[in-house]
């Protein structure tokens, strides 16, 4: 665990998409070398889509899928083959494609009421950890994809919602006005990584990845501070005149 941060910079979207998934692999192989499941978090999203459509069509037979436990950093309250499902995304792009068995995929439960299932996923969470304390030296997820919405928010980290503030629970309910309820996971286990990863493209994310990487920004996705390593993955639109 070394807290650093590291920026990749790729030509376009498809470029992003397969150096993310070749970082991916390898940290696929590591876990395999070291014997241990190897735990992802994945985001929803349209850059996030591009690059489980490049592992599921060059990285199928490259993964240890078998030994791959997948999660879900958030998730809408809306069935599971609902248009804005994160799990139907995934699944469609990626998971339906790849010899994952279907025992090690934990989609968010969307039934009951959005609280019910928060507590619900948190227990999941817990069961998969072995344990209701997260530790620094022994992370939940070796990776944890993550997007990054125009105004800064990740997962359902949304900008003037108390969960924010929130550090008991390890995944909680979101109204955020709307009709679709979202639940997500927190801060503490979004942290709970070796890896955290920012999948972002598209010039419209470009002033809020430079206010991020300039420091000093207070919106969602400033405030995550994995206990492993932060990798940003880029496009030149979205990384603008970062360098």
């Amino acid at each position: 665990m070394d807290g650093e941060r590291r920026l990749h910079i790729h030509t376009d979207p498809a470029a992003l998409a397969r150096a993310a998934a070749a970082r991916f692999a390898e940290l696929a192989q590591d876990a395999r070398s070291e014997q241990r499941g190897f735990h992802v978090a994945l985001a929803g999203g349209s850059t996030p889509r591009l690059l489980y459509q490049t592992l599921a069509a060059d990285y199928r037979e490259r993964v240890d899928w078998a030994a791959t436990h997948v999660y879900f950093g958030d998730e809408r309250c809306v069935p599971p083959d609902h248009p804005d499902s994160n799990y139907r995304m995934a699944r469609e792009a990626m998971l339906d494609k790849v010899p994952v068995p279907p025992e090690n995929v934990f989609p968010v439960p969307v039934d009951g009421s959005p609280e019910e299932a928060a507590m619900r996923y948190e227990r999941t969470l817990q069961e998969a950890y072995g344990g209701t304390e997260l530790e620094p030296t022994r992370p939940l997820l070796d990776i944890n994809l993550l997007g990054l919405g125009p105004d800064g928010h990740t997962a359902s980290l949304i900008p003037g919602e108390p969960v924010l503030e929130e550090r008991k629970r390890w995944v909680a309910a979101v109204p955020h006005g709307r009709p679709e309820v979202r639940i997500t996971m927190t801060y503490p286990v979004l942290e709970s990584c070796r890896h955290a990863a920012f999948i972002v493209s598209g010039e419209r994310k470009a002033a809020i990845v430079a206010a991020i990487l300039a420091g000093g920004s207070q919106v969602p996705a400033a405030r995550i501070k994995p206990v492993g390593q932060l990798i940003w993955f880029l496009d030149r639109a979205a990384a603008g005149q970062t360098t």
